[in-house]
């Protein structure tokens, strides 16, 4: 699509060209006129210039402690200082110099007054009068012509163009492409709906997680409709004065009306789009442009083919007056994509990198799952980058699984060298994890295991992929993986009868993995089917509270620290029983430093 701009300076730029020309005037022409140029001078040419009768006017200032004089033909200034001299003023009388009270000629009251007040009120006058002329002849007077253009909507415009995003280049979010195709056909053939009887949402709200294509899918949008099409990011609604944002909307809904039908995109409207909770002291600037943009999308003026298309991460901090029927109609979920989704995704970013022949982008799929189009992307231009830096002029296979490891811990570490102690405790830290998700039979088959130090602070890592789409998980699948996690701390107790730092991430996961299944999915005995903790901000973290008595919370703390205590005793029983395949392979990966699943089930299974 290609952005419509108007070239138009802004009101500051005459101001500033004002105050350059003021700054002129004040350091140059003020100083020429107020005085002539003098000539500073020693008090020896002015002894040798008395003595040669030299002299014309002479101004003695006791109080400045200097002498100002003039050559006979009062043609040029000369000033020097005051020295202790008895004698001076006989020697200026036998000399014929001439006394006088003022020497330099200051410039009159009325010229000095003409100058700082009079000529730059003219100047801002005439300015003013000139940017009036401008503003009346360009705007018609309303809000939409307040100064600076803080009143006017900054909307970018897009116009048909052959170039730009369509929903072929958009994968792995079908439901999503077929909502909004509906809306783009409807926008094309209005005459078939209107048949039936049917009308279009007034609004559809894009929600998911950051990264899964929200934006992504409104360019889309602009590509295969051939309407005008409106994009404004929340934020620049707000303003700094109470107003100006309600000001914003008024003007964008103006300019869609007369271009209808058209589809207005507004970017992270959470920005203003927030619950109005009466506190006192809120934004009223924010509550304001709410207010106009709940009246323009559904008050009394009707706004016919004018379509509203909105992305935000936080659909649960909106106000429920924007998101009920009438004015955001329909919510689109843009969720992270699946398996055959994530696979569709790396072969569209794909399109644009050479490949190899042998690249298997379902493998790749399976290795990169709860990846978002982003971080996919991400993935396929790190392995191009990498095939580079190989002096490879197409992608390989390794390089996708490569980049997957770039993305999820960083880059290998080339300058830290662990002690041949340090590189045995790590290599029984990874075999501990991978052998006990080995003896389960519901855990993920290992794909890699590495004791290479990455930039993200892992001195090493297990690779655990599942084969294939993952929804739900049971109970004994969630223990499992706690047991998974404490395997590394287990098999460090086992046989250095000692505890290091590095299991610090997988207690935080086991953790925090324990008490979900406590608190939220009714996993334990003695709360039954009841919720003790809430969930805020589901696609940004999923940030949780608890909400229940302190005497709950110490019994779910107890229950927490019993369950992980359960399965870690669980992980040291399975590595006890298989000491030897943990000695044998913790000694292979030591000598390796990274071996792949195929290796690790070999000599598992010898």
């Amino acid at each position: 699509m290609q952005e419509v701009k108007k070239p138009r300076k802004p009101l500051i730029y005459y101001y500033v060209i004002v105050i350059i020309i003021l700054l002129l005037f004040n350091f140059l022409v003020m100083p020429w006129a107020a005085e002539r140029q003098i000539k500073e001078v020693g008090y020896d040419t002015f002894m040798k210039m008395t003595d040669e009768k030299k002299i014309g006017l002479v101004q003695i200032d006791q109080q400045e402690n200097e002498i100002v004089f003039t050559n006979t033909d009062e043609d040029q200034v000369y000033k020097t200082g005051m020295v202790e001299d008895p004698g001076l003023t006989q020697r200026l009388f036998d000399s014929g110099a001439k006394f006088s009270g003022q020497i330099v000629e200051q410039a009159s009251p009325l010229l000095t007054f003409i100058l700082s007040w009079v000529l730059p009120i003219v100047i801002f006058v005439g300015i003013g009068q000139y940017m009036s002329r401008k503003l009346m002849s360009k705007a018609s007077g309303g809000p939409n012509s307040m100064i600076f253009g803080m009143g006017k909507s900054n909307a970018k415009v897009y116009v048909k163009s052959s170039e730009g995003i369509r929903f072929s280049d958009v994968a792995g979010e079908d439901e999503a492409k077929e909502n909004l195709s509906e809306i783009v056909d409807y926008l094309h053939n209005p005459g078939k709906y209107k048949e039936v009887g049917a009308s279009m949402p007034k609004g559809v709200l894009l929600v998911g997680p950051p990264g899964t294509g929200k934006t992504m899918l409104a360019k889309a949008v602009a590509g295969e409709a051939n309407v005008p099409f409106f994009s404004m990011s929340g934020s620049e609604f707000v303003e700094m004065f109470v107003g100006m944002g309600a000001s914003k909307v008024r003007d964008l809904f103006k300019q869609a009306k007369e271009k209808a039908p058209c589809i207005v995109f507004i970017d992270e409207i959470d920005a203003i789009g927030q619950k109005r909770d009466g506190r006192v002291g809120g934004n009223d600037e924010r509550e304001q442009t709410l207010n106009q943009l709940l009246t323009e999308m559904d008050g009394f003026e009707t706004n016919n083919g004018v379509i509203i298309l909105a992305a935000t991460n936080r659909p649960e901090s909106l106000d429920p007056a924007l998101t009920r029927p009438g004015r955001f109609d329909r919510r689109v979920p843009v969720e992270l994509p699946d398996l055959k989704g994530r696979e569709d995704i790396l072969k569209v970013h794909a399109k644009k990198v050479k490949l190899d022949e042998s690249v298997d982008f379902s493998v790749i799929a399976r290795m990169a799952s709860g990846a978002s189009g982003a971080e996919l992307a991400n993935i396929v231009n790190e392995a191009a980058l990498r095939a580079v830096r190989e002096n490879r002029k197409y992608v390989t296979q390794s390089d996708l699984e490569e980049s997957i490891e770039v993305v999820i811990a960083g880059y290998q570490k080339k300058n830290a060298i662990l002690t041949d102690k340090e590189k045995k405790v790590v290599a029984y830290h990874e075999i501990g994890h991978a052998l006990v998700a080995a003896k389960q039979t519901n855990s993920a088959p290992v794909q890699k295991i590495t004791i290479v130090p990455r930039t993200s602070g892992a001195l090493g890592y297990t690779m655990q992929v599942d084969e294939g789409n993952h929804y739900l998980m049971s109970q004994e699948e969630l223990e499992n993986k706690i047991a998974t996690l404490t395997g590394g701390r287990a098999a460090e107790e086992i046989v250095f009868h000692s505890s290091s730092t590095g299991a610090s991430n997988d207690i935080e996961q086991a953790t925090k993995l324990a008490r979900s299944m406590i608190t939220r999915y009714g996993m334990s005995k003695d709360f039954d089917m009841v919720a003790m903790e809430t969930v805020t901000n589901q696609y940004l973290g999923g940030d949780t509270s608890l909400s229940c008595s302190a005497e709950t919370q110490a019994e779910i703390d107890r229950q927490v620290v019993e369950l992980v205590k359960r399965q870690h005793q669980k992980a040291v029983r399975i590595l006890e029983e298989n000491r030897g395949k943990l000695d044998e392979l913790a000694d292979y990966l030591y000598e390796k430093e990274t071996i792949t699943g195929e290796e690790f089930m070999n000599i598992l299974n010898k």
